[in-house]
């Protein structure tokens, strides 16, 4: 290293004494390269078992099998079961020298077991590298890994790559802390509020397994219960995991835990925490110095030991359906866990989806709800603006709100903030005719109007602008908005109550609390901050437009997100009042006036057991181009209880808009088949549509097809 630093000082007759500082620092910083593993070209063999199973990091379909590998004597130590491996992979069966086999590129892989002898006949190549003897893929995490594989018609290398975070070394080289010992039984608390909840506690302090679909009441109380029932199944003896939606919705059962068993007692596994410490916390659980895991999706495959309590919380939202293949949801990984490891488990929410309703009426789960007093006093006061309110309200049809939402903002702005949930984001609305209230559409296309940063109308298909519209109904020319969003209607607030504070909570800033004091805040679905104190009104707007949805979970979503919001708000006791601008006879907007999720989700499990509609069916979506998805489906060998639909176009995805997951390639025209089973059927249909997919891709399929199983939207 002297002598290049000497040449260079040559080559550098002049330069500035810092720049010549800066270079021998770099050269002394500079990492040494990392030798390239071996080929271990006539090593010896280890003396036992030495033959090792790996798994490929390739997810594809028709490699989703394992390899056997030759262990060489000198990683025998090191190559255990559930190490991080490195193997050449793709040499071709001719290429052996000294009884090895040769060449192929490099590839991350997992060893699964090691073996006496192999039953592949031909030369094996040998182990290139193990990256480290850290144990990290073990038994149980592998056949969980499997069982998703299967259920989604995806490959197990895709589920494991979601299983397990990145490898840091240095979080490696640090060991975990030691275990702490398993805490007293804490008290009931608020879970006497629900009818079984002190019985469900004490069932998991004793070791049992219950399983159950909790609708908690309205407020902030669900944090702690759920660290309760955490507690109570650490004092045990067993681990506990929770999945919550979001990185709030963790911070609040993080501080519930804290406070209840203090410091080291869990751990939180989330994607904002950083690579290293991730994988620092992902250790610690693997290692069993901790028992009790909190997160998001990714930690529904945290390796907990001794695993005695699986939950998850608000089991409708999105958030919980894994983007990536094979795109499993995490209420249904957790239901995977709980069968398998014969553990407890808890589905919690305000509201009550219909896959909660249906582990119900199933018999497989309990109900764990409030009697309706518990309701009553929980849950604030609901008034609804219909249609026909809003034709006799003439301050409706000339501002933004009626009469009757001005009012409550008016009255809930005196005693605290008042919160008010638009469903849309940014300042793009769908403008409408101001007169008639017809739908502004493109006189070139009839594509909707929408008027980006309150400029000069714009066709959100053909993209041209509409200076000069009019309406083809009533002749108007005054346009408004149809649908206005959370920027949008925070200015029109803030007009008309200059001197009370407006914030904003969406995409651009998702705010996580808001102080007591009056103030109107505005927000998203989702995005709503919790009040201190809770709100003293809230306002639901454009309700028409998340129920028009052409989805057939928009009624459920609706009420999911409805609830979500008024659960933020004081009790009617307090004098919590939520106004829903929505048409009062529609059985959605009936639910949230009557409190009564459950009866909802019920009678829509009912209706779709009635129609064949999951989840009481099983379904599976192709897509891909027209030609791709009728060569598919003339392949795939089916059950004979398979039922196609479709293929129908899918809606063309325009050059530079966000695209959504599964969605097809900006500008290519694709379409979507929906194969459906009967109960029962789920995992031939899974397996029928994986061994077709392998066998195209063996065979090199030029034009991509994607498989969902029980895709969450089926319009």
């Amino acid at each position: 290293m002297s002598s290049v630093n000497g040449r260079g000082e040559g080559g550098t007759e002049g330069a500035p004494p810092e720049q010549l500082a800066l270079i021998r620092e770099g050269v002394r910083q500079a990492r040494a390269p990392k030798a390239k593993p071996r080929t271990w070209r006539g090593a010896a063999l280890a003396k036992e078992l030495p033959v090792a199973r790996v798994l490929v990091d390739k997810g594809v379909l028709h490699l989703d099998r394992y390899f056997d590998y030759a262990v060489p004597e000198e990683l025998d130590a090191d190559a255990q079961p559930g190490v991080r491996v490195r193997v050449r992979f793709g040499a071709g069966r001719h290429r052996v020298r000294d009884g090895r086999r040769e060449g192929g590129g490099l590839i991350d892989g997992f060893l699964v077991e090691r073996l006496a002898e192999s039953d592949y006949s031909g030369p094996l190549a040998a182990l290139a590298q193990v990256v480290s003897p850290e144990p990290v893929l073990g038994p149980e995490l592998l056949g969980l890994a499997r069982a998703v594989a299967d259920r989604y018609a995806g490959s197990l290398a895709d589920v494991l790559q979601l299983a397990l975070p990145p490898r840091s070394a240095r979080a490696e080289g640090k060991p975990s802390p030691p275990p702490l010992p398993p805490p007293g039984v804490p008290a009931v608390g608020s879970w006497v509020r629900y009818g079984r909840g002190a019985a469900f506690l004490e069932s998991l302090a004793a070791g049992g397994a219950p399983r159950a679909v909790w609708n908690a009441l309205p407020g902030p109380g669900w944090a702690e219960e759920l660290a309760r029932a955490v507690a109570a199944t650490l004092a045990s003896g067993r681990g506990a995991l929770v999945v919550v939606p979001d990185g709030r919705a963790v911070s609040r059962v993080d501080a519930a835990l804290t406070s209840l068993l203090g410091e080291g007692r869990h751990a939180v596994l989330t994607a904002e925490a950083g690579p290293e410490k991730r994988y620092r916390e992902w250790l610690a659980v693997r290692r069993g110095s901790v028992r009790a895991v909190v997160g998001t999706r990714a930690a529904m495959f945290a390796p907990v030991r001794d695993l005695g309590l699986v939950a998850i919380w608000d089991d409708g939202d999105d958030s919980h359906s894994e983007p990536h293949a094979p795109q499993p949801h995490a209420r249904e990984v957790l239901l995977l866990r709980a069968a398998h490891d014969k553990c407890a488990f808890l589905l919690g929410s305000w509201g009550c989806t219909v896959e909660a309703a249906q582990l119900v009426e199933s018999g497989w789960a309990l109900p764990l709800i409030a009697d309706r007093e518990q309701v009553r006093e929980a849950a604030p006061l609901v008034r609804t603006v219909g249609d026909g309110d809003l034709a006799r309200d003439e301050a409706a049809r000339a501002a933004r709100l009626p009469t009757m939402a001005w009012q409550v903002v008016r009255e809930g702005l005196r005693h605290g903030p008042v919160l008010v949930q638009v469903p849309r984001r940014g300042y793009v609305p769908r403008m409408a005719c101001a007169q008639c209230r017809a739908p502004a559409r493109c006189r070139h296309c009839a594509g909707p109007l929408e008027a980006p940063d309150a400029g000069v109308p714009r066709c959100t298909w053909c993209g041209r602008d509409e200076a000069a519209w009019h309406c083809p109904e009533c002749g108007g020319f005054r346009l408004r908005a149809q649908v206005v969003g959370a920027r949008r209607t925070a200015e029109e607030l803030g007009r008309a109550f200059p001197a009370v504070p407006v914030r904003t909570s969406g995409r651009e800033q998702v705010l996580d609390t808001v102080p007591g004091a009056p103030a109107l805040v505005v927000s998203t679905p989702g995005a709503e901050p919790v009040a201190e104190g809770g709100y003293a009104a809230a306002l639901l707007l454009d309700g028409w437009a998340m129920l028009s949805r052409p989805d057939l979970r928009a009624g459920e979503d609706a009420l999911r997100r409805w609830i979500g919001a008024a659960s933020l708000v004081r009790g009617q006791g307090a004098g919590g009042t939520v106004v829903v601008v929505a048409e009062p006879t529609l059985r959605p907007v009936q639910a949230l006036v009557r409190w009564d999720p459950v009866g909802h989700a019920v009678r829509e499990l009912a209706e779709r057991a009635e129609l064949g509609f999951p989840p009481v069916s099983r379904m599976a979506a192709v897509s891909g181009t027209a030609e791709a998805v009728g060569g598919f489906l003339a392949v795939v060998e089916l059950p004979g209880d398979a039922e196609v639909l479709g293929p129908v176009p899918l809606p063309v995805t325009d050059a530079g808009r966000p695209r959504r997951v599964g969605a097809p390639p900006p500008g290519e025209q694709w379409e979507r088949a929906l194969v459906r089973v009967p109960p029962g059927s789920g995992a031939a249909l899974a397996a029928a549509l994986k061994a077709a997919q392998a066998a195209r891709m063996a065979r090199g399929g030029s034009e991509p097809v994607r498989i969902r199983i029980d895709p969450p939207d089926i319009g």
